[in-house]
């Protein structure tokens, strides 16, 4: 029957922490994103990417918003909720059925692995995959917004390798057209119409000139010709939206292969210039610690909210040592965080950090596990 109520006890414990945190990471993460996708609006004012690129960009970044939460949601939500049932005289309720301090780390443990097991998921698959996905729309996306791009008596040289200006505008229909095509560095085109339209069908996206004049450039060689029509495609230019693929964007696999086989096996077959090389060690090191080894933190997030149980709110410094555990727990984000910049400068930095993450956790657990020496608590 003790058996029973506890685990009822504790079932009622861990859901008003899972709820909580659910909530608070799911409103938090919202807010986040409302603010990230205005900003990601440059993406149709000024690159030129149609709204559904941007709607797609905008929600495949959500993974990535959830894994940075998740270290400051889980801390704030086991600690309020700790705090909570000591408030209410709710933590009692544990040791007059039996549970001593032991069984309760454990149990705080077991949680914080399932929360760690969650980022693990994210960091290792999801936010890599949903990254990747997203710069994937980015390099296949015409420029769909063209029109918006152009104002009236403005260079505008959005697009890359290209300069437009139009001295009026009307809907797709434009007077006094001026284009500087340098796509080719050997050579410039310059393009002047009194008219033209913007056409976009099935064949692709392209301006329809009337009335103008062709200037070509190639080192010191002129030459220009009049015509009464001519089409410029503008389906092969892209805008200046980074296109490249980052190493944050980089599968998991892929991530490991280089670094275990370029960087620590020295095997220069797996050199490459973008991905794979010598300029690139510091991001591949930040990124191997961001995705294995980070979200091990939660452990030691779980080992210093269990302090309060050590204290209960009859002590006199009760109030004092609630705040520097909270304390504690923010610095330990803080430095979690550092340790990002600091393993990007040496694979000595990368090591020190991994042995000082698992070791803080070590430390803590067994301080705990020592100081809840006795197998029941006295009321």
């Amino acid at each position: 029957m003790i058996e029973f109520n506890k685990k009822l006890i504790f079932r009622k414990f861990f859901l008003d922490i899972t709820y909580f945190f659910i909530i608070t990471l799911a409103t938090l993460s919202l807010i986040v994103w409302v603010i990230q996708a205005v900003n990601f609006l440059d993406f149709v004012t000024e690159d030129g990417h149609g709204l559904a690129v941007y709607l797609k960009y905008t929600l495949l970044s959500f993974p990535k918003i959830l894994s940075k939460l998740m270290p400051f949601i889980f801390f704030v939500s086991i600690f309020y909720i700790l705090n909570k049932f000591e408030d209410n005289n709710e933590l009692k309720i544990f040791w007059i059925f039996g549970t001593n301090k032991r069984e309760f780390l454990s149990v705080i443990l077991k949680y914080s692995f399932i929360i760690l097991l969650i980022q693990l998921t994210l960091t290792l698959i999801f936010v890599p995959f949903t990254q990747n996905k997203a710069r994937t729309y980015i390099q296949q996306s015409s420029i769909d917004f063209f029109p918006s791009l152009i104002n009236e008596k403005k260079f505008i040289d959005t697009v890359e390798k290209l300069t437009i200006y139009v001295e009026k505008k009307k809907e797709n229909s434009y007077e006094k057209i001026y284009l500087k095509d340098n796509k080719d560095p050997s050579k410039v085109k310059i393009i002047y119409a009194e008219t033209g339209n913007l056409v976009n069908n099935n064949s692709g996206r392209f301006l329809n000139l009337n009335d103008g004049k062709i200037i070509n450039i190639n080192k010191n060689k002129i030459t220009s010709f009049d015509f009464k029509n001519t089409t410029f495609d503008l389906s092969k230019y892209l805008t200046k939206s980074i296109i490249d693929f980052k190493i944050q964007e980089r599968d998991t696999i892929s991530i490991l292969n280089c670094f275990i086989n370029f960087f620590l096996l020295n095997d220069k077959s797996y050199y490459h210039p973008n991905d794979c090389n010598e300029g690139s060690a510091g991001m591949f090191r930040e990124e191997i610690f961001k995705r294995f080894f980070k979200p091990f933190f939660f452990l030691s997030l779980g080992m210093i909210i269990s302090f309060i149980i050590i204290f209960s709110k009859e002590n006199t410094n009760y109030k004092l040592n609630r705040f520097l555990i909270f304390l504690s727990g923010i610095i330990l984000i803080i430095i979690s965080e550092f340790l990002m910049s600091l393993v990007n400068s040496s694979l000595l930095n990368l090591q020190i950090s991994i042995i000082f993450t698992f070791s803080l956790f070590i430390i803590l657990f067994l301080y705990l596990f020592n100081k809840f020496k006795s197998s029941k608590i006295n009321l």
